[in-house]
């Protein structure tokens, strides 16, 4: 045995218990200390406080019922749209996919679920929104349902939507719908909200501040 094993054999308990206690103490508090949760966003609006959801009942892309419950154990950015949007929702997923790509340099895609509801039941079935949202990436997931269920959602979040009858327009009508992105903690919270037009590197960077710092 060496000089310095016998050392660490003769110290008093009491010591050794205080430093085992600072050494998982630092291992609890690294995280927080070292990357602290931001108090305000680059992008986007952080709610003063967050707010639950109330409940609510649609299906998601893979056939299971998709709640205010399925919004708990990880954080979630939710958005809403249609898939024959012509322009808005194409950029939205866009920048969905954007900003995972930028969350995986920093290993942090897979705390985050990027969520898609349509709003536009009548022409977006399960399978139509599934080929949507994984067209821009298969990790998406989307979500719609009745008009009554999506309302329970949607007003609760602050998000409108309406029918615009387009004449002369294969498509018959177009859906006037609000561009916010949501960001909802894995509490099932809404913590922070991101008005279009969305710039994904700023989003990245607040949306990776505030999942570093709960890791």
């Amino acid at each position: 045995m060496t000089a310095s094993q016998r050392r660490w054999l003769i110290l008093p308990v009491g010591l050794a218990g205080l430093l085992a206690g600072a050494w998982l103490g630092w291992r609890v508090l690294a995280p927080a200390v070292f990357e602290p949760a931001p108090t305000s966003l680059a992008a986007g609006t952080l709610l003063p406080q967050r707010r639950m959801l109330t409940p609510f009942t649609l299906t998601d892309t893979t056939g299971a019922p998709f709640t205010e419950a399925s919004l708990q154990g990880r954080w979630t950015l939710l958005g809403f749209g249609y898939t024959s949007c012509p322009d808005v929702c194409p950029l939205l997923l866009a920048s969905f996919r954007d900003i995972r790509r930028r969350l995986a340099e920093r290993q942090l895609d897979g705390d985050l679920r990027f969520m898609f509801v349509s709003v536009d039941p009548e022409r977006d079935d399960i399978g139509r929104l599934k080929d949507y949202v994984g067209y821009f990436d298969p990790g998406f997931v989307g979500a719609t349902g009745p008009h009554p269920e999506l309302q329970r959602l949607t007003r609760q979040l602050g998000v409108i939507y309406q029918r615009a009858p387009e004449a002369g327009s294969a498509l018959g009508y177009l859906v006037d719908h609000t561009a916010t992105l949501l960001l909802i903690d894995p509490e099932g919270r809404l913590t922070a909200l991101f008005s279009a037009p969305h710039d994904a590197a700023a989003m990245a960077a607040d949306i990776g501040g505030l999942l570093a710092g709960r890791r």
